[in-house]
């Protein structure tokens, strides 16, 4: 294997990595409030499907993830006015969501099934993309790739650096406490969640507009379950989610390009292999970690403030 080759592998691997980068952080924000958001798939799919549709009519990219980080914002409002306002059960409410979000994205998406357009442009800094095996990786990459690395690189600093970080945190581990020293509560889990879906949405819009680039039903895939697993075998510690998101991303490229080297497999037992990954990095992890993860204490519970 040359070294051409291993750097279009890692390039590969890369570019399978940033939605769940962008779509887990999104979901490390929320959970780190106390909600659990199981609509991260259904969010993720409406952003593909609305992204690619308005890129397409607009002939722009920028258009297209902004299109797709809305649509993601008004699934994830949505589901904030049913769990926070109405304190409603929020796993079920989650699966509901992703329900909707499927059967939108089919409706949203049915005049665009099998269009084409071009992908968004990679960067090049003449000398340094040209440096063998990693000049491409490092530097020639799209814009999403290095946004989503900064955005990780935000939410770090904002969750351990700031106050409205150790408010968030405050809120996810006691929010009852929280209330009594006269935190807004609902008010900072509402802005939580939509930042998660306006997440789950850009990443979802990455898919269609980068990714592949065109749009067909169902072309997320399970991504986002994947990238609530992310979240826990990242402990909830945004840059331990990276390189979850690498390692699932290597096994999504690596299956790929297994098919197209033939090796003698089924084409169905390949495309298991990311969620196959998953299911054994979260077992290890479990064995790995005897102390128990750091999950935010009123994770998945509902706040009402007159109990």
């Amino acid at each position: 294997m040359n070294s051409d080759t291993i750097q279009f592998v890692l390039i590969s691997v890369v570019t399978a990595a940033t939605p769940l980068i962008i779509a887990a952080i999104g979901e490390l924000v929320v959970e780190r409030s106390g909600i659990l958001n199981l609509g991260v798939e259904g969010m993720m799919i409406v952003g593909a499907a609305i992204g690619f549709a308005a890129a397409y009519e607009s002939n722009s990219t920028l258009i297209g993830a902004l299109a797709g980080i809305a649509a993601g914002m008004a699934l994830a409002g949505l589901f904030a006015c049913l769990v926070i306002g109405l304190a409603t059960n929020q796993v079920a409410t989650g699966l509901a969501l992703t329900i909707l979000g499927v059967g939108l994205s089919g409706l949203a998406g049915a005049p665009f099934v099998g269009l084409k357009r071009e992908g968004a442009g990679q960067l090049h800094l003449p000398g340094l993309s040209e440096i063998p095996l990693v000049g491409k990786v490092l530097f020639g990459e799209d814009l999403f790739v290095y946004f989503a690395l900064a955005l990780v690189g935000v939410v770090a600093w904002f969750l351990a650096r700031t106050r409205a970080g150790l408010t968030l945190r405050a809120v996810g581990d006691n929010h009852a406490s929280a209330h009594a020293l006269g935190i807004p509560v609902r008010r900072v889990r509402f802005l939580a969640t939509l930042f998660g879906g306006g997440c789950a949405g850009l990443a979802g819009a990455y898919i269609s507009l980068v990714y592949t680039p065109f749009w067909s039903p169902g072309m997320t895939a399970g991504r986002g379950w994947i990238a609530l697993a992310l979240v826990v075998f990242a402990s909830w510690r945004p840059w331990r989610l990276v390189a979850g998101a690498l390692l699932f991303g290597g096994a999504t490229a690596g299956q790929l390009h297994a098919q197209l080297l033939g090796l003698p497999l089924p084409a169905q037992a390949m495309s298991a292999v990311p969620y196959l990954a998953t299911i054994a990095a979260l077992v290890a992890l479990s064995i790995w970690d005897r102390r128990g993860t750091a999950a935010p204490a009123a994770l998945g519970t509902p706040f009402v403030p007159d109990r």
